[in-house]
């Protein structure tokens, strides 16, 4: 009995170190493919917030990061992409959270150019209810499109908010908190934004990746 043991144990080690080396190697020959994947869907991401023709370099490469938990929603540093033409910052996608929606965060994507106007805002990820809170999905509604063009006019602009409270933001029905947590979003995206602009350019690319 204590040998049959002995080799059914050995047999399992030698089952789980294959597996081991199984997984390791399918890592090794995924990564490179799966981080290709991602570089793809943030460049599609970014040129959708940024205009293509307002820049020349490769954006996903001109990253730095950010940190600032009143205005991007996160005590984490955040991500911020550089747009240059002819090697002047022509524009700038910021990465914030967020912290109100129904059903968790939702972080989004905020484009912008150097005088502040909003060239395009996407939802990245969010748990909204299918059917109300969702609507702000371009897959869904064109809702998002509606900040494009809009440019914020200091912190008391009571224009950055939804219809029910006082502003030009459409809500939905049956679903406001969704729509008013963006809205604040990208309003604090703006304000940090303007306050400060020439501190963000003067930044170091220092996101994990850079070449």
């Amino acid at each position: 009995m204590l040998i049959a043991m002995k080799k059914n144990s050995g047999v399992l080690a030698v089952f789980a170190l294959l597996a081991t080396l199984l997984v390791s190697v399918t890592h090794l020959l995924t990564a490179g493919k799966i981080q290709e994947q991602q570089q793809k869907e943030l460049l599609k991401v970014l040129n959708q917030v940024i205009p293509a023709e307002s820049h020349d370099n490769e954006l996903y490469k001109s990253c730095t990061l950010i940190t600032s938990e009143q205005y991007l929603g996160t005590p984490a540093p955040m991500p911020a992409y550089l747009a240059k033409k002819e090697g002047k910052v022509s524009g700038v996608a910021i990465e914030a959270i967020a912290p109100g929606g129904y059903n968790g965060a939702i972080k989004v994507i905020v484009g912008l150019d150097t005088s502040g106007v909003v060239t395009g805002v996407r939802v990245l990820s969010h748990n909204e209810t299918p059917g109300l809170g969702d609507k702000i999905d371009t897959r869904i509604t064109d809702w998002i499109y509606s900040f494009t063009g809009k440019k914020l006019q200091g912190e008391k602009d009571a224009n950055w908010a939804v219809r029910k409270d006082g502003g030009n933001f459409d809500q939905f029905t049956g679903a406001t908190i969704t729509p008013r947590a963006v809205v604040g979003a990208v309003k604090n995206v703006s304000l940090y934004y303007q306050r400060h602009q020439q501190e963000l350019f003067n930044q170091p690319l220092n996101c994990q990746g850079n070449s």
